[in-house]
């Protein structure tokens, strides 16, 4: 598949480029131009350092060392590129939760009327990261809690900020820090952010996987994703890892 029409179907032809059914290279440079004006806009969003949840998953409980978590914050490009830049992390793979498995395609979420939302499931040894610490990144770098169905230049209901607990005492935490960072009012505005019942997790197409590694000269990747994993490396060092953990591909 040509990797470049799907970046141009994904920000401009769903929306803006229908506007210009003429099409030709004025069109196009025009339509850069706003992409990239919008984009510079939303990329002011700087990474809040929060402190850690005061609830956390008893890791001398953790009887296996590996686990699972599912996590949305807008484009799933950049919420994977940072959780596969955190130590502890074995993979993370972009996909869709919240909707029915018919319906977790990328063309058919792009309309933001399937109830699913861009997600990334997390797969971490607890030993190293607790859920948690994923929550304080997922909070601080990753996205805007603060932005309802949106974040940055991306907007519908297929952006929207949702954790997916896998059990309960995920759930509890989840809650509790949400619950702990809005008493604290480390924003300036009310949280958003939904903890929602897990309904599945749906791997998107492979064209996405490891997007943010595979075209880090993309100016949505430079402008909107690529500032998430510096603040990773600066606000939390001792998590960072150089080295991403890519999703095998097989095409």
């Amino acid at each position: 598949m040509n990797i470049g029409k799907r970046i141009d179907s994904r920000h401009f032809g769903s929306r803006t480029a229908r506007r210009f059914p003429g099409g030709g290279l004025g069109a196009i440079a025009l339509l850069l131009g706003l992409f990239l004006a919008q984009s510079v806009a939303f990329s002011t969003e700087r990474a809040v350092p929060i402190a850690p949840p005061a609830l956390d998953e008893p890791v001398a409980a953790a009887s296996a060392h590996e686990e699972s978590a599912v996590f949305a914050g807008g484009c799933f490009w950049g919420v994977q590129g940072v959780f596969q830049h955190v130590r502890g992390v074995k993979q993370a793979v972009s996909g869709y939760s919240g909707g029915q498995r018919e319906a977790a395609h990328y063309e058919t979420v792009s309309g933001g009327a399937t109830g699913h939302a861009e997600a990334v499931q997390v797969e971490f040894d607890p030993t190293q990261v607790t859920y948690g610490q994923l929550l304080q990144v997922y909070f601080s770098v990753i996205h805007d809690p603060t932005q309802l169905d949106r974040q940055g230049p991306d907007s519908g209901p297929q952006y929207r900020s949702a954790v997916f607990p896998l059990n309960d005492t995920q759930r509890r935490v989840a809650q509790s820090y949400i619950a702990q960072l809005d008493k604290a009012r480390a924003y300036p505005a009310p949280i958003v952010t939904k903890v929602e019942a897990f309904k599945g997790f749906y791997p998107a197409e492979f064209y996405h996987q490891n997007y943010l590694t595979q075209h880090p000269n993309s100016a949505y990747i430079a402008l909107n994703d690529l500032p998430k994993v510096a603040n990773l490396k600066r606000l939390f060092p001792n998590l960072y890892r150089d080295k991403p953990v890519l999703v095998p591909l097989a095409q």
